[in-house]
Parts: C-alpha cells; sequence; structure tokens
C-alpha cells in the first residue's frame, strides 16, 4: 500500500522532502503559503516594472550563492532535468571576493595559494596581509584559531565550542581593531549576527572550511546561477517534482496541526477560500523555526517535550534581506562578492549580469536596465550614515538612500568613480520587509535563524517522539549546522530517512555527508588530531592540538 506523506511548507526543505519521497514511491503532497515556490531561496518579480509585453525585472530575497563546502543542495542539482543536462550546469565559478572600505581602493581578500599542512601560516599571512592594518600577531593569532577548530574533535566543537561565543574563542579583545572588524566582524555578513552572539561551534567550522576551499586548487569557493533563481533552478525542479507525481499546492495556508493521542491526526488548510483537513500516513512540517513555533499545541508538547526547544530558538532570529538596483549602465565591479567592511549595515554585493550570460535584461522592464547590482544587508539594527538610523526604523526610501550611500562611500575612494547617481534606474527591496506596523517602520516576514550560543540543545532531530510527525528545516540537527539551503536540504533528507525508516521501507536511504573534514585530496590527514583529542575530551583535558613550527 502506497503512504500518503503531506509536507507543510514548500521552501527548499519542503521541495527536497518531496523530491526524496516522490522518487521512492511516496505520494506526496505539498502546501505552500506564498504565491510563489522556493521559499527564502526563491526569486521574485517586481511587479509592474516590465512595460509593452516585457517581463518584470528580477528580484530575490537575497542573492543565492553556493559555496564549495555544499553536497547535499549539489547532489540535488544534478539531478533535476534542464533542457540538454540539469540544473547543476546552471552553476558558474566566482573568482573574486573583495574587501571595500572608506579609506583605501577595493582590495582583493582572495588568490589561489596551494595549500599544504606544512604552510598553513603562511596561506593565512597570504589571505589577509593585504593592507587592511592586520599585525603578523592578529594573522597568526587567526591561523592558531583556525588550527584548533581544525584539530579539535567532534565531540569538542559539539559540547564545548556550542558554549563559546566566537569573539572570546578568537581573543578577539586582546587583538588589534583590524582584527576585531575582520576577523570577529564576518560573522554579520555570514550569519548576520555579532560576534560575542553566534556560537563557535557554528563559526569555527565555517571559518576554516572556506579557508580551506579558498586555498584548495581546483573549482572556486563558491558559485552563482547564471540566472534568476526560480528561471534557473526552483521552477525547472517544481515542474520535474509535479511530472513525477507531486501534489503541490501554493497560496496554500497551513492554519493548524491537530495532535490527539500522541499522533497527528489531520492539518488545516486554507486554500482559494476553502479550509478543509489534510489527511496523510505522515507529515513533515517544513516551516521555518519562527512559523513552526506557533504550530506547536500542549498535546504536540505533551507527546514530545522536546519540541519546546523550538520554541526557544524562535528567539534566535536576525535580519539578512536584499535590495536590488537596477543599472541603466553594467557595472561590474568584481568578478565575485564585495564586502563593505566599514558599512554599519554589514553589505555584501555582487554585480549579476556578468554571470547570466544568457539573460537579456532588454527583455525586462522598460528595456533600459542593463545591470543589476543585488546587495545583502546583514546588520538591521546599527544606525547609517545618512540619517543615522536602524534600517528597522527606516523607510523603504530611506533604506535605498543608505545602502546606496554606503555603497558609494565604500568604492568611490581615492579619487575612484565606481559608483554614480546617474546610473540608477530603478531598485526593488525584498517584499518580506513590509512596512504596516505603526510602531516601527519596518516588520520582516522571514527572519534568519542564527545559532546562538547554547541553543544546540534546544534543536530537534527530524525526527520526533509523534511517530509521524517530521521536522525539514534549517534548524534540525544537521552537519551542516548554519542556517542555509544546504541544512535545509540535509534536515529534509533526514526527516525522509527517518519515515524510511519508521515504514520499514526497503528503499535506499538518503544520502548525508560530513560537511567539514578539513581534507586534503582525499586524505583525512587531520584524523590523528581528532582521535587525539577526542581521548582527552573524554577525560576532561583542554586540546592541546599543535602545529610544528609554533
Amino acid at each position: 500500500m502506497v503512504k500518503k506523506v503531506a509536507i507543510l511548507g514548500g521552501g527548499v526543505a519542503g521541495m527536497s522532502a518531496a523530491h526524496e519521497l516522490i522518487t521512492r514511491g511516496y505520494e506526496v503532497s505539498v502546501y505552500e503559503f506564498k504565491t510563489i515556490p522556493g521559499g527564502k531561496a526563491r526569486s521574485m518579480p517586481f511587479v509592474g516594472s516590465g512595460v509593452d509585453g516585457r517581463r518584470d525585472l528580477p528580484g530575490e530575497h537575497g542573492f543565492r550563492l553556493f559555496p564549495r563546502f555544499y553536497r547535499h543542495v549539489i547532489d540535488t542539482l544534478q539531478q533535476i532535468p534542464y533542457e540538454n543536462g540539469t540544473v547543476y550546469d546552471n552553476l558558474m565559478e566566482v573568482t573574486r571576493l573583495d574587501i571595500a572600505t572608506f579609506t583605501a581602493p577595493l582590495l582583493p581578500l582572495l588568490a589561489k595559494i596551494e595549500f599544504s599542512l606544512d604552510n598553513f601560516l603562511v596561506v593565512i599571512r597570504d589571505l589577509f596581509d593585504n593592507n587592511l592594518g592586520l599585525t603578523m600577531d592578529d594573522m597568526e593569532q587567526y591561523g592558531r584559531k583556525l588550527w584548533q577548530v581544525m584539530t579539535s574533535s567532534e565531540e569538542r566543537i559539539r559540547e564545548e565550542y556550542n558554549l563559546i561565543d566566537w569573539w572570546t574563542f578568537i581573543e578577539a579583545e586582546q587583538q588589534s581593531p583590524a582584527f576585531q572588524k575582520i576577523f570577529a566582524g564576518f560573522t554579520k555578513t555570514l550569519v548576520a549576527c555579532q560576534s560575542k552572539i553566534a556560537n563557535t561551534q557554528t563559526v569555527g567550522p565555517v571559518a576554516a572550511q572556506m579557508t580551506l576551499d579558498i586555498t584548495t586548487p581546483g573549482t572556486s569557493f563558491v558559485r552563482l546561477l547564471n540566472g534568476p533563481t526560480n528561471d534557473k533552478w526552483v521552477n525547472p525542479w517544481l515542474s520535474f517534482l509535479t511530472e513525477k507525481g507531486v501534489d503541490y499546492h501554493l497560496a496554500a495556508k497551513v492554519e493548524s496541526i491537530d495532535c490527539v493521542d500522541g499522533v497527528i491526526r489531520s492539518a488545516k488548510v486554507t486554500e482559494n477560500g476553502e479550509t478543509f483537513d489534510v489527511e496523510a500516513d505522515y507529515y513533515i512540517a517544513a516551516f521555518p523555526v519562527e512559523v513552526m513555533g506557533k504550530f506547536i499545541t500542549d498535546a504536540m508538547l505533551e507527546a514530545d517535550p522536546t519540541l519546546a526547544g523550538v520554541q526557544k530558538l524562535v528567539d534566535s532570529v536576525a535580519w539578512m534581506n536584499g535590495i536590488q538596483y537596477y543599472l541603466t549602465k553594467d557595472i561590474t565591479i568584481t568578478h565575485g562578492h564585495v564586502i563593505y567592511l566599514d558599512a554599519p549595515w554589514s553589505l555584501t554585493s555582487v554585480s549579476q549580469k556578468q554571470f547570466w550570460p544568457d539573460v537579456h535584461l532588454s527583455e525586462y522592464g522598460d528595456g533600459k536596465v542593463q545591470g543589476v547590482l543585488s546587495v545583502d544587508i546583514s546588520d538591521w539594527d546599527t544606525p547609517g550614515i545618512l540619517y543615522g538610523k536602524p534600517a528597522t526604523l527606516c523607510t523603504a526610501e530611506e533604506i535605498k538612500e543608505e545602502v546606496w550611500a554606503q555603497m558609494k562611500k565604500s568604492l568611490n575612494v581615492d579619487g575612484a568613480v565606481i559608483l554614480e547617481d546617474e546610473v540608477l534606474h530603478s531598485w526593488f527591496l525584498d517584499t518580506d520587509i513590509q512596512f504596516d506596523n505603526p510602531e516601527h517602520a519596518c516588520t520582516n516576514m522571514e527572519p534568519l535563524l542564527i545559532n546562538r550560543v547554547g541553543t544546540w540543545d534546544d534543536r530537534p532531530e527530524a525526527y520526533t517522539a509523534i511517530p509521524n510527525l517530521f521536522l525539514a528545516a534549517d534548524y534540525v540537527r544537521t552537519n551542516t549546522n548554519l542556517a542555509t539551503m544546504e541544512g535545509a536540504n540535509e534536515a529534509a533528507r533526514r526527516a525522509v530517512n527517518a519515515i524510511l525508516e519508521r515504514d520499514g521501507s526497503k528503499e535506499k536511504p538518503c544520502k548525508i555527508w560530513d560537511m567539514y573534514t578539513f581534507e586534503l585530496g582525499h586524505l583525512d590527514i587531520l584524523k590523528p588530531y581528532h582521535v587525539h583529542d577526542k581521548h582527552r575530551f573524554e577525560k576532561g583535558l583542554p586540546w592541546d592540538g599543535k602545529m610544528i613550527g609554533w
């Protein structure tokens, strides 16, 4: 008998779960609240911008990127047909990551440096010795701390570093202001929170892995899609799923989840003005944490008290949203990302058109747009340079003006003129930023989960004590351990595997990867360090990993 699975939420987690289930013979239905599939990963039209038969200009929640350490999402991309290949073929490599400051011309942070264990400290020096104001002691300190993460056991990382914030771990207080700005400050860009809040369990492995990826010859450390996300990924994915038999509902609002006697009986859904009960053998809740927290009832808590941790995590969110600037002239600032180190709103940008070779912007809007500068805003609480207000207290127009001013001040330095007002055609702010709160200028419909100190214990597994309820979202415990589409995809795979196990299925389980292996080639040369540190951790001893020559 074919088992039915109802997936509540149709973002990356929900679509990933549907993908894995439908290819294993299950009957799958998905209920997505928004009118566009893809969740936080979606692109969206700048409604009303297209005239004379042209398409609306492409907007987005925030630009998509695919770091080299992503495996789960990449595996899924390779399974989605696209023209004569797969969606994976739509990824383009990024070759640069530049630093913009208020005081110096653009600085290329990265270069291709061949990594080896013997020259690890030299690698750190070469990466960051770039007129950023860092001292040799700063770079050695950062190298030592990355080495500590790389040589620590999984047990120490999970249990000890979860309780230490990144600022404390890297001993930022004892280092220079440049060290604090660069090595402690990057957490705002990466996970939209301060280094004094983010736990080292999350930040440390990501920082170490990305450093290795940057310095390892081969593919780029990060990739981008070669067009708007829904055109190049989400819509082809949805077509693949529906052709396989997935019953995917848009504009379908889940109202409640009914738990009786420790089992989910139904989910109440409203669609096209009609409210009905969805009944299934299994349910996967693929909501973001701030939504899932509202659906947890007393009956669910009685059946599984650990779900109380999800409700606690609702307070562990921050804002990271995008704004797009449409330009009458394509300005390629660099072949990749720019980090605006001095911008109080922690901006990161990418000039999109260079990565969209087959996208003809003349077919969008009024036909005059030639470039798209996509910007992520990661700090919404620090006052800006124009109005002296944080982004949360600004109007949409003020946000547009403030971000533009911060970028101009960062790029137009020492006589250079990279960004000019004359090229600005129009702009689009993520529709999740809404301005209907009378006490504050804006609210955020889709904040981002941040891994605060000590929150690992609050995060649930993909399975629950309720036998037919499973969780698939980036707050679920995963190897990825970061609020990303990679984490959401892995969580979905774990939920599906739990269903397979509970169902006694003979279908092959979804593959789960270890994310942060610190391998050189195919050799895990750090394994002896991990074994040694595990023994020390079990004895209650501190980390003592050392590198020859230090």
